[in-house]
């Protein structure tokens, strides 16, 4: 396994920061909006990243972690009449994808986006992203989507699953879908979130099972569905990685859990990150690391700050597991 990042780069200097830190391996996207992305955009934006020294492991596909009024092909989770359209759309970029050697592409299956509550203070005075339920509109209304049953939402998922995965399996692309960020209780804004929950995450994998079907496995939103993420997240992270169903992680910590918590550094949270990269290690996961959300720091460049701090935290855990 090695460090990465999903930064967007803001200028071409982003880019030789990357380099300049040993940030190697990156997710990227080309520029403009994904639904018109051509294998031309792909290719040129892949020369554009590795005319820097880097290498482009993985880009978007157009299935967002916005809420679906957002997205650019709501008709796939909403089952509206342009979903075959949309589905081959998604089916085209994956080949596109392939024929220009990029080998992973992450998205979500995500109808009402990533809720949270006020940011809270957080070490030194950083301001962190907090989810407590029990500050939440908890009967607010239903989006698009509308109301939406558990069986009707995974019919849905595994319409998708059933056309692309066998694409994804032709031309050896690792599809990498990230769970569903936070759990929130059935019926919440209409919805049941399935992917929420670490069984809804296993029945996903399960589902039109493939080496090439897997999780962008965020461990912060995984830890945020349990109860005790500092004791329940090795055997999450085992049963997942034994089974080679993790194809990037989200190297985030929490404080807190179910329905009650507040996002982290990855050396403050309530996981033992040192651990957790133990056990990656251990189940053989061997692709990209990454910072995910961080703190709001204070300076004239906070999220540069803080993702520097990052890449240096998993850098030297990366280093300590080698020379183990």
């Amino acid at each position: 396994m090695y460090l990465g990042t999903q930064v967007a780069a803001r200028d071409d200097d982003d880019y030789r920061i990357f380099a300049q830190l040993g940030v190697k391996h990156i997710s990227a996207d080309p520029p403009g909006k994904p639904s018109s992305w051509t294998l031309s955009d792909i290719e040129r934006h892949r020369d554009k990243v590795e005319s820097f020294g880097l290498i482009l492991d993985m880009i978007q596909l157009p299935l967002p972690s916005q809420p679906i009024e957002k997205a650019s092909y709501p008709d796939i989770l909403l089952a509206g009449p342009e979903r075959d359209r949309q589905i081959d759309a998604v089916c085209r970029m994956i080949e596109n994808v392939a024929a220009a050697g990029i080998p992973a592409v992450k998205y979500n299956l995500n109808l009402i986006g990533i809720p949270r509550t006020p940011d809270e203070p957080g070490r030194g005075g950083s301001l962190n992203a907090s989810f407590r339920w029990d500050r939440t509109d908890q009967q607010a209304a239903p989006g698009l989507a509308g109301v939406l049953s558990e069986d009707e939402n995974w019919e849905r998922i595994d319409y998708f699953l059933e056309r692309v995965v066998p694409v994804a399996e032709s031309n050896r692309v690792r599809l990498a879908c990230h769970p569903h960020d936070p759990y929130t209780p059935p019926g919440y804004r209409g919805v049941t979130r399935v992917l929420g929950t670490v069984e809804g995450l296993k029945k996903f994998v399960l589902m039109r099972e493939n080496p090439y079907h897997g999780l962008n496995f965020c461990q912060g939103s995984i830890g945020e569905m349990l109860e005790n993420p500092g004791e329940e997240i090795d055997d999450v992270i085992r049963w997942f990685g034994r089974r080679d169903k993790i194809f990037n992680v989200h190297f985030r910590n929490i404080r807190g859990g179910k329905l009650s918590f507040m996002e982290t550094f990855p050396d403050e949270g309530d996981m033992d990150m040192v651990r957790s990269a133990k056990i990656y290690k251990e189940v053989g996961f061997k692709y990209m690391l990454m910072p995910d959300h961080v703190p709001t720091v204070s300076g004239k460049d906070p999220s540069a700050t803080a993702f520097a701090f990052c890449y240096g935290y998993i850098a030297a855990l990366l280093q300590m597991l080698e020379s183990a």
